[in-house]
């Protein structure tokens, strides 16, 4: 008996902090008995590892064959932090009473973390352990996860504010015969987004050719590459379905227009800055599935996801066969780009006037007050990518985990009342 409950609880409710904040919090210790310790440590640690496995057959020997399996794996440590809560290290034995005891403690986080990040291969994760430090016996360790995020302002990105039209065309031979063209022309309006937001995707398909179009799909897909370094440097792909949709079908010499709307999920933002052992990139795959021997018509839009979104992010037109008309006032309006303006994300601790949200990256908190006027706070949400356990090597089999034995990283989430994209022009 003696150590009865424990708990790490963090001034923010969501457990999810921006590099570059102060973590505060408190450890609450209960026994149920009296406690001899040396001390109690608190240690905060932010790392990314990646690991796999392969298996091959080899020659032994005696020359038979027999399989040699190979760990490879990666490692990078971005800070690490550990102090004594009460005593020290070559403190006299402290006796702790039955009762609950509280021992606040405060951890400024590095400006340049990467985001918190789960993956098959690797995470970039950031934990919180506390050790009793007991003399004469094994230590006991209890640990929980938290959530760093590296804010990527959408708005600082140019490349990523302009339309993206993919064009998919080919031809068919049918005995000795070329037919007319297949042409199916996917766009968005700009390849920026943030979790929450709508990609509004326009695909039309010109079919002059004598084949049918079965399907047209629309992917999004998260695209991880994994690096190691031990026991050699090796790098392992994966690309994973998000979200997708299809339209169709079309038939030979008939010609579509479609609208379809993409939501995103809570996701990690693009790229990952500043880790080296794991890229993250998005895209929407369109893959056009056509009758008969044929192969299918495939292209990629890129996809970058931030965490502060567009401001110039109007509701999509719905489609018409007339052309937009632009105003003169419009055009000026659109050149008048504020978006490059400097943007300071500040602590998501508490809800704003307990309506429930969270104060991440916030226009009234923003330099200036009134950059983005029109992008509402965002939430934190829980990402379907989870990590089946926080332990590793350096745990022991007396390890607790708080909070449950899994852990899912939240990612600032927008809510926007309409599709939050500018139309197609």
């Amino acid at each position: 008996m003696g150590l009865k409950g424990c708990e790490i609880v963090l001034d923010n409710p969501w457990n999810t902090y921006y590099a570059g904040q102060t973590v505060n919090g408190q450890v609450n210790l209960t026994f149920d008995s009296a406690k001899k310790i040396r001390g109690i440590i608190i240690k905060f640690l932010g790392e990314a590892n990646t690991e796999w496995s392969e298996t091959r057959k080899v020659t032994n020997s005696e020359g038979r064959d027999e399989d040699e399996t190979t760990t490879f794996k990666g490692h990078e440590e971005y800070f690490q932090i550990k102090y004594y809560l009460v005593g020290g290290k070559n403190s006299a034995e402290i006796e702790l009473p039955a009762g609950t005891h509280t021992y606040p403690f405060t951890c400024a986080l590095p400006p340049t973390l990467p985001s918190s990040f789960e993956g098959e291969f690797g995470h970039v994760r950031y934990t919180i352990k506390v050790t009793l430090d007991r003399p004469w016996k094994f230590d006991q360790d209890m640990k929980m996860a938290f959530t760093v995020i590296a804010p990527v302002d959408l708005n600082l990105n140019p490349r990523v504010k302009e339309p993206f039209k993919l064009e998919l065309e080919k031809s068919f031979c049918c005995f000795c015969c070329k037919s007319g063209p297949l042409s199916v022309i996917t766009s968005v309006p700009v390849t920026g987004y943030v979790s929450g937001q709508i990609i509004p995707i326009t695909c039309e398909c010109d079919n002059a050719s004598n084949v049918k179009i079965n399907t047209v799909k629309f992917v999004l897909r998260k695209r991880v590459t994994f690096h190691t370094t031990q026991p050699r440097a090796e790098k392992k792909e994966s690309k994973i379905t998000i979200a997708e949709l299809g339209i169709g079908p079309v038939e030979g010499g008939e010609s579509r227009t479609f609208s379809q709307q993409l939501e995103i999920p809570p996701l990690p933002p693009t790229n990952l800055v500043n880790c080296g052992i794991i890229a993250l990139d998005y895209d929407l795959h369109i893959e056009c599935n056509v009758g008969g021997p044929h192969r299918n018509l495939t292209g990629n839009i890129p996809i970058t996801l931030g965490t502060i979104p567009l401001a110039s992010f109007k509701p999509p037109a719905p489609y018409t066969d007339v052309p937009a008309q632009i105003s003169p006032q419009q055009q000026q309006q659109q050149n008048d780009d504020p978006s490059m303006a400097p943007t300071q994300p500040v602590s998501p601790a508490s809800p704003p006037n307990g309506q429930g949200g969270a104060l991440g990256w916030s226009v009234a908190d923003s330099v200036g007050g009134q950059i983005y006027p029109n992008i509402p706070p965002p939430q934190f949400v829980e990402t379907q990518f989870k990590a089946p356990t926080i332990t590793n090597r350096d745990d022991s089999e007396h390890t607790r985990v708080i909070g449950g034995g899994d852990f899912a990283p939240r990612y600032p989430t927008f809510q926007f009342n309409t599709p939050t994209a500018p139309p197609n022009m």
